[in-house]
């Protein structure tokens, strides 16, 4: 099997997941930045900042978007050295 593997080769799709993960951990320390102040006390941050969290949810689905981009070439791959 490690004769049919390529080392550190990046797969269609394996920059959407790396973007993905930036993007989400982005807004995932945005929704820990943002929900800090309910829990001290302080004055909140205006809603923009609210809307950097939603930064999580983009980063997911670019980093699915990337995973089943993968999956498809895969597959297409297999399917045709399947066929011949």
């Amino acid at each position: 099997m490690r004769d049919k593997t390529q080392a550190n080769s990046a797969g269609p799709g394996d920059g959407m997941v790396r973007a993905g993960a930036i993007v989400f951990f982005v807004g995932a320390v945005a929704t820990l930045v943002t929900v800090a102040p309910l829990f001290l006390g302080s004055d909140p941050f205006p809603s923009i900042a609210y809307a950097v969290c939603m930064l999580m949810g983009v980063g997911f689905l670019v980093a699915a978007a990337g995973v089943l981009r993968g999956i498809a070439v895969q597959r297409r791959q297999a399917r045709s050295s399947a066929a011949t």
